[in-house]
């Protein structure tokens, strides 16, 4: 019942978390779009007002008529609307996915028992889920002490880009050192998912409200809070790509099985990047083909990079075991399906069952049951792709030996 629990659980927080994050992405795409189609207004009375620009729309079998103004406007309405809970919420309700799915059981989701740094493989759970924090906590000061530090004053701001690029490779590479895979893409997506969510909270949010304040105290609002508040938008929209990739990346293990996988993970963060690029260049009226051919192109390299290499041996990311022999090969895959299945029976079934034995399940991951020779003869292929590539099992926690990987890996129907 507590499995089924936590389940449920899972499904609701998910549920809020895709709905949040699907309101925040799309009002915070629809702002930049905004601001960047803006147009100088033409009636003399609006620039008497101090309107900055202006952009008319159709949509909804209606017209809307959007304006910005550069400085105060003479009046503001009761009820002027904020852009913040849809971000907070975002933020919160992943946190607590995180939370349930990966702090619940750091063993079995955070460690990595193959990695080269000998205290990241043999951390603890609490180690696992204090590490887990620090990271995510880190990844935010090391940002913003960036953009305090380079651009203050918003004057360096192609300089701040090129050192949160480098910083995003490098939290890329720790994130494979010290987690399994899977958390590591998405711890990495969440460094990025926190930077964006603090952005609203410690910068945005607070210099709106400065200048919401001063204007009604009829003072002059001070520029810098407008221009950072843009900086910091502008960085999340930026990120707002990649992000999305990461979070689904734990559906493919390819991607983070791989020994290059903080390569093939940066690579999709730049490609992200480009191609948002290209949205706002568009939006600002300016067609640039080569940003979203240079994403295409980075992806295609990332494709290159995870390719299958075609030797024989067995992917080996979860023991860190050197790889089976071509000889042993051959021989594990004359194996019947009887000895295929044993294997299966005693390293994949405590989870891939109706009723799993695993406590952190209460039924089985994905709907995959392999129970009986005929279920695994009715997913074989799936069965031998997660294997050869190491992911499952998930952490080897049944300690699968490299030649059973390679006996269920290479038999054939």
């Amino acid at each position: 019942m507590q499995a089924y629990l936590l389940d449920f659980a899972n499904l609701l927080l998910r549920w809020l978390h895709v709905i949040a994050a699907v309101a925040w992405i799309g009002e915070s795409i629809y702002f930049v779009m905004l601001d960047n189609g803006l147009r100088p207004p033409k009636a003399d009375e609006d620039k008497k007002k101090g309107v900055f620009g202006e952009m008319w729309a159709v949509h909804g079998g209606g017209f809307y008529h959007n304006q910005k103004y550069a400085s105060a406007p003479a009046k503001l309405p009761a009820d002027l609307h904020w852009s913040f809970w849809k971000a907070y919420t975002t933020w919160l309700s992943g946190f607590g996915l995180f939370v349930l799915l990966y702090m619940t059981n750091p063993g079995f989701y955070l460690v990595n028992p193959g990695s080269d740094w000998a205290w990241a493989a043999e951390m603890t759970g609490w180690q696992a889920n204090a590490v887990a924090l620090l990271f995510l906590l880190s990844g935010w000061v090391i940002y913003n002490e960036l953009c305090k530090r380079i651009s203050p004053n918003m004057e360096r701001d192609g300089i701040l880009s090129l050192a949160v690029a480098v910083m995003m490779v490098v939290v890329a590479y720790l994130s494979t050192q010290i987690f399994a895979g899977r958390a590591a893409f998405l711890l990495t997506g969440a460094v990025m998912a926190t930077a964006m969510s603090a952005n609203v909270f410690f910068w945005i949010i607070p210099g709106q409200r400065r200048m919401v304040k001063a204007m009604k105290a009829g003072e002059t609002p001070n520029p810098i809070d407008g221009k950072r508040g843009k900086q910091r938008s502008v960085h999340n929209t930026y990120f707002t790509l990649p992000v999305v990739l990461l979070m689904l990346s734990n559906h493919y293990s390819f991607t983070y099985t791989h020994e290059l996988s903080w390569v093939i993970m940066a690579l999709f963060i730049f490609a992200g990047a480009l191609i948002r690029q290209f949205f706002v260049l568009m939006h600002a009226g300016s067609i640039q083909p080569a940003y979203p051919a240079a994403g295409v192109a980075l992806i295609l390299v990332a494709i290159w990079v995870g390719a299958p290499s075609g030797n024989d041996g067995v992917a080996t990311a979860s023991t860190g075991a050197p790889a089976v022999s071509g000889e042993e090969r051959v021989l594990a895959a004359s194996g019947s399906l009887g000895e295929v299945h044993a294997i299966i029976e005693q390293r994949c079934v405590s989870c891939h069952a109706q009723s799993p034995e695993h406590a952190g399940f209460a039924a089985a991951p994905a709907g995959v049951i392999l129970e009986t020779e005929d279920q695994l003869l009715r997913q074989i292929d799936q069965v031998k792709q997660v294997v050869a590539s190491g992911y499952m099992p998930l952490g080897n926690i049944t300690q699968m030996t490299d030649e059973e990987r390679a006996a269920v890996a290479d038999w054939t129907p």
